[in-house]
């Protein structure tokens, strides 16, 4: 379970840095849009979801996409939430390890749809991109680790 400290730190970040491993071991990067889903629409833990959106990729077919690859077969990723600032006094991240998965619109449609109003609520862009029928990242997380400057509460 995440302190509200640390949820409110997620939600004030724009983007996150997905971490996926290849089938050698090499580790991926990759910035991704995200956000967390309704408190009262999931189980206790926190899930995170990310479309595989219209921005352009090497593939048109998500499921050929490498973090897609990864997730499938090995669905152990690393998320990592930072604030960067010229200020070093107020540099902080959060890292998020947890166990994600690929989510079809049809499978979990209620979810779904609240997802894709959340994302085109925080996203404007996502207002003329059909990602309503577009798969969905979900990441489940399992654990924290977080640092701050202050080595207080990671505040914005």
């Amino acid at each position: 379970m995440l302190t509200a400290d640390q949820l409110a730190f997620i939600e004030g970040r724009r983007t996150a840095t997905l971490a996926t491993l290849s089938a050698t071991g090499q580790p991926r990067l990759v910035p991704i849009c995200f956000v967390l889903a309704d408190p009262g629409a999931e189980a206790s833990r926190t899930v995170l979801y990310s479309p595989l959106d219209q921005k352009p990729k090497r593939s048109q077919d998500v499921r050929r996409l490498a973090r897609v690859r990864d997730i499938t077969e090995r669905s152990g990723v690393t998320i990592l939430f930072d604030r960067w600032d010229e200020d070093w006094s107020r540099l902080a991240w959060l890292r998020a390890r947890g166990t994600a998965s690929i989510v079809q619109s049809w499978e979990q449609a209620e979810a779904h749809r609240r997802v894709v109003q959340a994302m085109r609520a925080k996203y404007p862009q996502y207002r003329t991109h059909a990602i309503d029928a577009s798969p969905m990242i979900r990441v489940v997380i399992d654990e924290v680790s977080a640092w701050s400057a202050t080595a207080g509460p990671l505040q914005d």
